[in-house]
């Protein structure tokens, strides 16, 4: 059985590498040649025996031949009666789009975390929202985001 914080954790790490490697086909962009961004969020969800976790990592560069991104989103879920994981990217390397979703419930103990990732022309943001929640109480919600067009150089 695959460990899943490893995989998750591998796929991170290789989205970096293949940003930097320039491993994406060059495309024509806006974004002024030389400039890079990388970034991602995280978060975890724990309630019950439930728990939910989900990331994603995103990065850019643009050189004199193009621009070249990757993303790299994942999600884990477990100890309920109903866990479900799905994790999809889309979009080229101008534009890339990836989200994750992952929810572990058993009966009204529930556990959920959720990653959007977005590379475009030369920025990357990502938000994290993870929610638990345990009959009698209410639910416990926690955010993550990162803008790397916000955040200083």
């Amino acid at each position: 059985m695959i460990d899943r914080t490893l995989f998750l954790a591998t796929a991170a790490a290789f989205a970096l590498t293949v940003a930097t490697a320039g491993a994406a086909p060059p495309s024509a962009s806006t974004v002024p040649a030389g400039s890079s961004a990388a970034g991602g969020t995280a978060g975890s969800a724990a309630a019950g025996g439930t728990s939910a976790s989900t990331l994603g990592v995103g990065a850019t560069t643009t050189g004199p031949s193009g621009t070249d991104s990757a993303i790299g989103t994942g999600g884990s879920a477990a100890g309920g009666t109903h866990d479900l994981t799905k994790s999809h990217v889309n979009g080229n390397a101008d534009n890339l789009h990836g989200m994750s979703k992952a929810q572990a419930q058993d009966g009204g103990i529930w556990s959920h975390s959720m990653t959007h990732t977005t590379v475009h022309q030369g920025e990357v943001i990502s938000r994290t929202r993870s929610m638990s929640h345990e009959p009698g109480g209410p639910p416990t919600k926690s955010t993550s985001t990162i803008d790397t067009a916000a955040t200083p150089q």
